[in-house]
């Protein structure tokens, strides 16, 4: 093999007899992708340092030494003045070659105490944690948008579908809310995933902790932690807490699909319930007349791509012996990835759910079709004292009579519907039109517009409690 195939001078080299391969330098390289961890690694840093000098392990001069050096880097990373180097391999090891060629001999010691292993572990805990907190924000700005958008339309009358067929009538503000409480347990599940990503392992080192007097609990005061980790086996291997936020994530996504499911349907000329902005769309190359749902199209794609980096990282884990393995590699970019998707997504349903136009009129026209009030017919029947199944027998055969004659329930007289059963009244066309039967649902949960805006209410001192 030809030196120019090789390279030399690893941090730990030591016990090496001849240098990386350098494909294998670039193949097991993460620096590419794991430098957008430098601000959370110098941070580690900086609370490492002022830890050690605590314990005495740095005088007070090296730890301001090394303070005032990571500083300098963190300036040069933010400038675009610092080159990665993919041989020294990671956005660790770049930092601390850096730190070490402006501060000399001291900027070796840093790394007394600790090892990449718990290092890292570190970095992407203190990261994720502030995309948490970032995210948090985003769904709060997303429900604040369903909210508007909600207690504006608590009195639109639509179809509620079961099998995607017309089952009864609600309103397009109890949908909406609907939507809320999906992403009501999405942050719920977000806030409590961030009580395990807010533990700190710094310390663990490469497996078995440190002989040095370390203060782990000092070190996690500074970095904002809740405590440190209670196993240094654990500490280093442990990667549930990138799965668990994966899998709300895997939720979130679920949810946001499912909702653009119904946009590209409600959007459609067969549906026309709603409008899309004409920024929240786009058009066709060669079919002038198309205006295509390309947001809620994409976020409806993007879905399936966060399941499968969950997946991924639920695979990578499953058969991976104690402690840290350099499989663990691999969790980053599944876990940036997701981060990023998310954001995303969610910025794109915050700024486009207040935005969406409501078409009233198709709305409660096509709530009109499909006899949507049978079961409002049917619990008539029963107040009236007739037993349930065989009031939804009598109701079943009135729709039947309406299929054949082209008429809905409401459309037909006192005597048609006499019919089917004496005890049907005049009264019976209180709960035949659309109003009477959402108005009738008036209890907590209900379709009735006063619940809605109950849920309103509700739900925005809610919001306004976190």
């Amino acid at each position: 093999m030809s030196n120019e195939n090789q390279t030399t001078e690893k941090p730990w080299g030591g016990r090496f007899t001849e240098p990386t391969d350098a494909f294998v330098e670039r193949f097991t390289a993460s620096v590419d992708f794991d430098q957008r961890l430098y601000y959370h690694d110098i941070q580690g840093s900086i609370a490492h340092a002022t830890m050690l000098a605590k314990v005495g392990v740095l005088t007070e001069q090296e730890r301001d030494t090394i303070l005032q050096g990571l500083k300098e880097v963190q300036e040069d990373i933010e400038q675009g003045r610092f080159e990665w180097s993919v041989a020294l391999e990671d956005v660790h090891m770049n930092i601390e070659a850096r730190l070490t060629d402006k501060i000399g001999i001291t900027g070796k010691k840093l790394h007394t105490g600790r090892s990449r292993n718990d290092q890292v572990a570190t970095d992407i805990r203190l990261y994720l944690r502030d995309e948490i907190d970032i995210i948090a924000l985003e769904i709060t700005r997303l429900q604040q948008g369903m909210l508007a958008l909600a207690e504006r339309e608590a009195d639109t009358i639509m179809p509620g579908f079961t099998h995607l067929q017309t089952a009864q009538p609600v309103t397009f503000g109890h949908h909406i809310m609907a939507w809320f409480e999906m992403m009501s347990r999405d942050y719920e599940r977000l806030m409590d995933c961030r009580k395990r990503v807010n533990i700190m392992p710094l310390g663990a080192a490469a497996l078995a902790g440190t002989t040095y007097p370390i203060d782990r609990h000092l070190t996690a005061e500074l970095l904002g932690f809740e405590r440190p980790t209670n196993n240094s086996l654990d500490s280093v291997s442990d990667r549930d807490f990138a799965i668990e936020f994966c899998a709300f994530a895997s939720l979130v996504m679920s949810h946001l699909s499912r909702s653009s499911e119904e946009l590209i349907l409600w959007a459609s000329a067969q549906f026309n319930f709603i409008d899309l902005p004409d920024r929240f769309c786009t058009g066709s190359s060669i079919m002038p007349q198309k205006k295509n749902p390309d947001v809620p199209e994409l976020v409806r794609g993007k879905s399936g791509r966060v399941t499968g980096h969950l997946i991924s990282l639920l695979m990578l884990m499953k058969s991976q012996p104690l402690a840290y393995n350099k499989d663990n590699q691999e969790d980053k970019e599944p876990l940036f990835d997701v981060i990023d998707t998310l954001k995303g997504c969610l910025k794109a349903y915050g700024d486009m759910v207040p935005a969406i136009q409501v078409k009233a009129e198709s709305m409660e026209e096509a709530a009109r079709r499909g006899f949507s009030t049978a079961t409002d017919l049917a619990d008539y029947l029963v107040v009236k004292g007739m037993p349930f199944r065989d009031a939804h027998e009598v109701v079943g055969k009135a729709v039947a009579y309406g299929v054949e004659h082209e008429k809905d329930l409401s459309e037909m007289s006192l005597a048609e519907l006499k019919k089917f059963s004496d005890v049907i009244a005049d009264d019976v066309f209180d709960v035949l039109t659309l109003e009477g039967s959402v108005n009738a649902r008036n209890h907590i949960g209900g379709t009735a517009p006063a619940q809605v805006r109950k849920a309103v209410a509700a739900a925005k001192e809610m919001l306004a409690a976190r």
